[in-house]
């Protein structure tokens, strides 16, 4: 399945390559939402409350009720959640689904007492996990911090916390580059939990390929340019 991806910075949806240089910005983020209509799943990921720059809890709230309300989508939303406080307010909200990223880490190890405070708070199948990696290390903080650990030694763990797992290879991200198939491989043989793979994704052939190994695709890039073939 694809799914198309709203990143939010300074209240626009934009697109970064590796996480770091701003390739393109939409100022209309409704418009964008628009064109996604049709899909049965959407990301919104705030990217300024990732980085612990401000935050845009206002639009997410406003894209998350008309994507649920007007166009009947399912809804994931991440970026800067790190309380169970937070993460309530989000399913409340109306999200479908949150993603869990830097709270999931204290000091380079599984922050256990989180994870089972989140636990306790919500739903397992409402929790998403994501595990993103930039360099061969998993990657935190809006992608700004790394952890010596990588997804295939942290899955297992963290598999009675989440419902799901969102991987997106950082070195390709925004790139157009092209998915990198065999790493996506060996993250399926790690864990029996559903994947949602990112990063670099171009082609329908590569979305079918992770089809194949039971993933769906989250997609940004080649979205918003009408890359997509």
């Amino acid at each position: 399945m694809l799914i198309p991806c709203i990143d939010l910075q300074s209240g626009q949806a934009v697109q970064l390559v590796h996480g770091r240089r701003r390739e393109l910005a939409v100022s209309d983020v409704n418009a964008q939402l628009h064109k996604f209509r049709h899909y049965k799943w959407l990301h919104i990921i705030d990217l300024d409350a990732a980085m612990n720059k401000n935050h845009n809890n206002a639009l997410v709230a406003s894209l998350c009720k008309r994507a649920r309300r007007k166009h009947k989508m399912n809804v994931r939303i991440g970026g800067g959640i790190r309380t169970t406080r937070r993460a309530k307010q989000l399913t409340k909200l109306g999200a479908t689904q949150i993603i869990i990223g830097s709270a999931v880490f204290a000091k380079g190890k599984l922050n256990l007492r989180f994870l089972r405070a989140l636990a306790r708070a919500i739903p397992r199948e409402k929790i998403v996990i994501a595990l993103d990696t930039y360099k061969g290390k998993i990657t935190t903080h809006g992608w700004r911090k790394s952890i010596a650990l990588h997804p295939r030694e942290v899955m297992p763990a963290l598999e009675p916390f989440c419902s799901a797992f969102l991987c997106t290879d950082v070195d390709r991200e925004g790139t157009l580059s092209g998915a990198n198939l065999k790493y996506f491989a060996t993250l399926r043989a790690a864990t029996t939990h559903p994947i949602i793979a990112a990063g670099g994704i171009k082609t329908r052939r590569e979305i079918a390929t992770l089809a194949r190994l039971k993933m769906d695709a989250a997609v940004g890039m080649a979205l918003y340019k009408n890359l997509l073939r």
